[in-house]
């Protein structure tokens, strides 16, 4: 499997619409093609093998599902993720005749992800800092008057970071992906121990992605009894996602009709308490 200029082309052309802040909108952009989840298919799509890409992209979101980025704090890009370390763990699954869908896949892709992430906070504040000269020539332009010239300022020059810190890498990085993957290869072979640990490392990954998630959301023990109920689930009974998520909402419609039917009392009992009074 290797990647041709046009099919580089186009997986840097969505690395900068995913860019923060976002060429494509936050919306569309950072937010919706940004994450490894869409890229993935999107990765798929272009490359010609959707499973993978799915199978890869998923896995990758698992690790950075609970990734935040406060005040422009970036522990890790996920457009780099999805744009440059999706298409290369595709590669390097290819490469190595493994499976996507199988635990020594997920912890490849999932190594390749938590490579390139890095990589990734690099080129986001690469971007940052280019859009800080455009921004000093907006000021310029408002404190003379020429508020025309913000057309520019704002949809034309921010390109020029976008194409410099994600077009490029992006365009270089999967042009070359294959020749990469191939000497990763020759030195790192299936059953060295480097390999190994990159297979057990990886296969951690997404559960610290799901760990730090569960620290956000969980206030008080009884809130972990959803998560092990769900897990047993899947692990005892081999359920897949989509019907684990039928059974949650099946679970959920019975919680929600509980709690209707405990106001519904509450508000039966206050009004009779309102018409004792009024006889009195």
């Amino acid at each position: 499997m290797e990647i041709n200029v046009f099919q580089a082309a186009l997986l840097g052309l969505f690395a900068c619409l995913a860019s923060m802040p976002g060429m494509g909108g936050s919306a569309i952009g950072n937010y919706t093609l940004g994450r490894p989840l869409v890229g993935g298919l999107v990765c798929g799509l272009i490359l010609g093998d959707v499973r993978t890409g799915i199978l890869v992209g998923a896995a990758m979101q698992l690790l950075y599902i609970a990734l935040v980025t406060p005040g422009g704090t970036v522990s890790a890009d996920v457009r780099a993720v999805s744009y440059i370390g999706i298409p290369l763990a595709m590669l390097a699954l290819k490469s190595y005749g493994m499976d996507a869908a199988n635990a020594d896949g997920i912890g490849l892709a999932t190594s390749f992800g938590a490579m390139v992430g890095t990589l990734g906070t690099v080129l986001f504040y690469g971007t940052a800092t280019m859009n800080l000269i455009w921004q000093h020539i907006g000021w310029k332009a408002v404190d003379e008057g020429n508020f025309k010239k913000l057309y520019l300022v704002d949809m034309g020059l921010p390109w020029i970071s976008h194409i410099i810190c994600s077009f490029l890498p992006t365009f270089i990085i999967c042009m070359v992906g294959a020749d990469m993957v191939n000497l990763i290869k020759e030195v790192l072979p299936m059953d060295g121990i480097p390999m190994k640990t990159i297979f057990t490392v990886g296969s951690l990954l997404p559960c610290v992605g799901i760990a730090i998630l569960l620290k956000q959301i969980i206030t008080k023990a009884v809130d972990f009894i959803p998560f092990f109920v769900g897990f047993a689930l899947a692990a005892a009974l081999g359920i897949n996602l989509v019907v684990t998520t039928i059974i949650a909402a099946m679970f959920a419609y019975i919680n929600y009709q509980i709690q209707i039917s405990k106001i519904g009392r509450v508000v039966a009992v206050s009004g009779d308490e309102d018409d004792d009074e009024e006889d009195i």
